[in-house]
């Protein structure tokens, strides 16, 4: 008896992931949603609309070997340095998971050993607001290595 309560549990489950999927699907062909990814998370959804609604920004971050094209992370107008690297950190996250390569990071280490830059200026205290760096929409921050003292 139990088992077959469990195995309708898990049909139930399959079936409300199956609409969920579809559902996310359907709105991804949305105009306003469509640079988003097949497997699309609601905050990323969230964040375009947000975006669309002019209620958050994008800020580019780019890597301290410039390798690869910055990466455009979504965060809240009146967002803190704090909250820029809490977004970049998901979304590293999220693109190493849809990349089928799941590594650690060290964010505190990356974090000892580097500093996030704008116009040359280091965004050294967490709490500050990146409009009080003078950052908006759509500009670049950088990965700069720490010197030693």
């Amino acid at each position: 008896m139990m088992e077959e309560e469990e195995e309708e549990e898990e049909e139930a489950h399959a079936e409300a992931v199956a609409r969920w999927q579809a559902g996310l699907a359907q709105l991804v062909r949305d105009p306003l949603l469509c640079d988003l990814p097949a497997q699309v998370t609601p905050e990323e959804i969230c964040s375009q609309v947000a975006l669309e609604y002019g209620q958050a920004m994008t800020v580019r971050v780019r890597r301290v070997d410039a390798s690869e094209a910055p990466m455009p992370v979504v965060v809240v107008q009146s967002a803190t340095v704090l909250e820029l690297k809490k977004a970049l950190r998901r979304f590293v996250q999220l693109r190493q998971e849809r990349q089928g390569g799941v590594r650690h990071i060290s964010w505190r280490h990356v974090w000892r050993t580097y500093s996030l830059t704008f116009g040359g200026e280091k965004l050294a205290d967490d709490r500050k607001k990146l409009r009080e760096y003078g950052i908006r929409n759509r500009d670049e921050v950088s990965f700069v290595k720490k010197l030693r003292q």
